[in-house]
This record gives C-alpha cells, sequence and structure tokens, in this order.
C-alpha cells in the first residue's frame, strides 16, 4: 500500500459517524480512496448515509494533518498496517462487512495461522479458571494453533502468557492505540508476544481504552477466530460479548461448565443452556468438533495427498474446508463462486482420491 494510500485510509477512519460498513460503501461507490477527497459535494451527497457534516469533514486539512502524523508514529515505530483491500490483510475478515477498513499491527507473521482459536474469559480468573488454562494451552501445543485473546486482566493475560510460556503464537488484541499499553501490567508480556505473535488494533495512537472500545474489540477477536473458546465467566462482561460476536458470525463457540452456584462459571453455563456455546472440557473436545488433526496425522495425510494432483479448483476447495468442522455444500458455493454443476464435479473427484467426506445433509469435511 503506497504511502498516499495510507494516508487517505487513515483520514477516513477518522471521519465521525463513518464506520467500516460506509466506509467501503464510500470507496466503492468513488473508484478509490483518492476520489472520495475528490468528488462533488453533489455527487457525495447522493450515496447512502453520507450527508453535510460528513462532507465538511472530508474536506477538512484536520483529518489529513492528523493523518500525517499517524504515518510519522508507524514508520517511527515499524508497525505494519493491513488495508481491507489489500492482499496481506487478514484472510478471515474479508467476509465480514463490519471487518475495520485498517488494521495496525506489531509483531511476528502469524495473522493468518492455519488455525486459530480465542480464548476469553473473567478478569476475575480463579484458580480453577488458571487450572484450565495451562492444561488447555499446554495440549495446543500438538494442534499448530495460534491464539487470540483480548491481553486484558485474568483469563486473558493467563492465556497469553502460558502460550509464550510454551511458544504458541499468540496474538492480543487491543482496545487502543499502539503508543501504549493497558493494563500496564503487560507491557513485559506484550514484548514477549511480539516475538511470536504480536498486538494489533484498529485504533490510532493516541486513543485511549475507554469502555465503548473494548466491544469493537471483542468483534475482531471473534472474526480473527476459528472459534472461541470461554473458560470463565460471570452472565456479562466482554467475554459473553465475544461470544455473542462469534455466535452471530457463525463461528463454533465452547464454554467449560462449572458448578451452578460458581459466580465465575454463571456465564458458560448460561452459553451452553441457550445453545450458543458447546460444552467441552479439554482440548480433544475442542479438536474432534473442529476436525483439527494432530500434527503426526496430519503429515501422514499430507504424504497420502502427494500422491495425487490436484486442480486449482480442488486446492481451493481443500484450503477452504482445512482446520474446519463440516461445511454445507451452499457455504462452499458462495465462498468459491463456482457453478453447483462444476463444484459438484470437483467435490466427487476429491471424495474419489479420499480427501473428503460426504456428510448427511449436503456437508463436506476433509478425510
Amino acid at each position: 500500500m503506497s504511502t498516499d494510500d495510507l494516508h487517505k485510509a487513515i483520514a477516513l477512519t477518522l471521519v465521525k459517524n463513518v464506520g467500516p460498513v460506509i466506509s467501503k460503501n464510500l470507496i466503492s461507490y468513488c473508484g478509490g480512496l483518492d476520489a472520495i477527497f475528490l468528488e462533488k459535494k453533489s455527487r457525495l451527497l447522493k450515496i447512502p448515509h453520507i450527508n453535510v457534516k460528513i462532507y465538511d469533514q472530508l474536506n477538512s486539512k484536520e483529518i489529513l494533518k492528523r493523518a500525517e502524523k499517524e504515518i510519522a508514529f508507524i514508520e517511527r515505530h515499524k508497525i505494519q498496517t493491513y488495508y481491507f483491500l489489500s492482499n496481506d490483510y487478514p484472510a478471515r475478515l474479508k467476509h465480514f462487512p463490519d471487518a475495520p477498513i485498517l488494521l495496525y499491527f506489531k509483531g511476528s507473521p502469524v495473522i493468518n495461522h492455519r488455525r486459530t482459536l480465542a480464548i476469553v474469559g473473567t478478569r476475575k480468573i480463579t484458580q480453577n479458571g488458571r487450572a484450565i488454562c495451562e492444561s488447555i494451552i499446554k495440549d495446543l501445543v500438538n494442534y499448530d494453533v495460534c491464539v487470540f485473546s483480548g491481553l486484558a486482566y485474568g483469563v486473558d493475560t493467563h492465556a497469553h502468557k502460558n502460550c509464550v510460556h510454551m511458544q504458541i503464537p499468540t496474538i492480543g488484541v487491543l482496545g487502543h492505540g499502539l503508543d501504549l499499553l493497558y493494563p500496564s501490567e503487560n507491557i513485559k508480556l506484550a514484548k514477549k508476544m511480539v516475538q511470536n505473535g504480536g498486538i494489533l488494533t484498529e485504533f490510532l495512537s493516541g486513543t485511549k481504552p475507554e469502555a465503548m472500545h473494548f466491544p469493537q474489540r471483542n468483534r475482531v477477536v471473534a472474526m480473527l477466530s476459528d472459534a472461541v473458546l470461554v473458560v470463565e465467566s460471570g452472565e456479562s462482561g466482554g467475554s459473553m460479548i465475544t461470544a455473542d460476536f462469534a455466535f452471530q458470525y457463525n463461528k463454533d463457540v465452547f464454554a467449560i461448565p462449572g458448578h451452578p452456584d460458581d459466580a465465575m462459571s454463571k456465564g458458560c453455563n448460561l452459553l451452553i443452556k441457550q445453545n450458543k456455546a458447546s460444552l467441552v472440557e479439554n482440548v480433544e473436545d475442542i479438536a474432534k468438533s473442529l476436525s483439527w488433526t494432530l500434527e503426526k496425522e496430519s503429515k501422514q495425510k499430507a504424504q497420502m495427498s502427494l500422491s495425487f494432483e490436484f486442480t486449482e479448483e480442488e486446492s481451493q476447495v481443500m484450503n477452504l474446508l482445512k482446520g474446519r468442522k463440516a461445511i454445507e455444500l451452499d457455504s462452499i458455493h458462495y465462498r468459491t463462486s463456482y457453478p453447483l454443476s462444476r463444484l459438484s464435479s470437483i467435490l466427487l473427484n476429491l471424495e474419489f482420491k479420499g480427501i473428503i467426506k460426504t456428510l448427511p445433509g449436503k456437508k463436506y469435511i476433509l478425510s
């Protein structure tokens, strides 16, 4: 992404009452970032949700000056930016209309890891919660997973710390800019995470960790994860918001059950009771639900697949099914855009080769 495009993209995120959905509409209607800031008033005002106040902001020199300041900060601290139309934008976010148009990242290149899991929970973690976190993360080592969380007190921090200890890549999604770290007690932890994972945010430098920012942070955690595990939680709070986002986004949600009288298990029990989350007790339960195989099994399957040659279309379908539980035919059709007649032929060939299996309800899964 050129510096000029980055300048305009940052400026666009500074416009009040223009979120990701409206921003993407603006870019689409105008044909690019530059065009937004050059477009005539009469034409801009014809675009849905664009009014005079938004037009005035787009023509304000203040947001462009602020964007220049942010670019200087990015360059000074060697921060990577992900623009939603760039090839390196996180693949899991591309399908969501409300995904941020711009993200800021400090760390190593693991954001598109083949398997991702969010581990979230209460800030008031119990001794039992600590033990569960440690056990889960210890067993994740064999599954080649990148763990996402919010770098908050409690379960988030404990999950990140254990990932660092077990050398599992882990990314903390922040509710503020990269010029600070909240809570400050996690500064040393964040520096270690950058070596094998990192810290990610949609907020500019200078953005404070205000309450209204954390639900935005939680939605990004849900988007980036193949599944969300709630370790401990009360009936409300950030982890419940993340779980709700994941449920809305058709992601798998898992919860560790607890005693009915345990305040920090009430949220998990509620998610299970409402059929928003599957009851799990260990990594094996999660792996079975997501069709994850152990690394040794994966290598054996990879060696078997080398005896076949795959077309580009077959490879795309296989990549779509990797690390996922069963996917319906309609979903594969939507994500690949292949005609149904052609897609049926591709799936049949893969089934003959023993690469995929057909399940009831026109669902498919890797063998």
